[in-house]
């Protein structure tokens, strides 16, 4: 049978990133409390890491320069700041976020990506169900999720 090799990567860097210690896996993935140079501690999982995906906290853009507000939140693979946005991606052709048109099946269907993981809410016949549906759903998960954000807003690590 096939065992992953063991892999401590405590006190390695990574880019502006030292690695503390272990931490509470995101997801499936294996993942690291680390802190930044800018004193800031963010959990980061091996392959983000390791593939130079992530170099800092989130204080720093790509290029090394800092990031002038656009540092992003990150807690067990949820973007804070998206949420909040409520942001509707540029490919969405139903105007709301998690529900699409199945041609096929001749129905709408609603879902929604929670934590690094989507969820199928059901399909509907009409558009205002399939809405109703997400809707109820991102007051469940996003809206309530926010909420625990704002209570212990600057106590926890960001998760990247």
């Amino acid at each position: 049978m096939y065992s992953r090799k063991e892999l401590d990567l405590t006190g390695q860097r990574y880019g502006h990133l030292t690695v503390l210690g272990p931490a509470e896996n995101i997801g499936t993935r294996t993942a690291w409390l680390c802190r930044c140079d800018c004193g800031k501690d963010a959990v980061i999982s091996t392959s983000r890491l390791r593939n130079g995906h992530a170099s800092s906290c989130g204080c720093l853009d790509s290029k090394g320069s800092p990031n002038k507000g656009l540092g992003l939140t990150y807690i067990d693979g949820t973007c804070v700041e998206m949420l909040r946005a409520k942001t509707i991606r540029r490919n969405n052709t139903s105007g709301v976020p998690g529900v699409d048109w199945r041609a096929q099946k001749q129905r709408w269907r609603a879902s929604i990506c929670f934590k690094g993981k989507r969820y199928y809410l059901g399909s509907y016949k009409t558009f205002e169900e399939a809405v109703s549906a997400r809707k109820r759903a991102e007051e469940a998960l996003h809206d309530e999720f926010l909420r625990q954000f704002a209570e212990t807003a600057g106590k926890q690590p960001v998760k990247v």
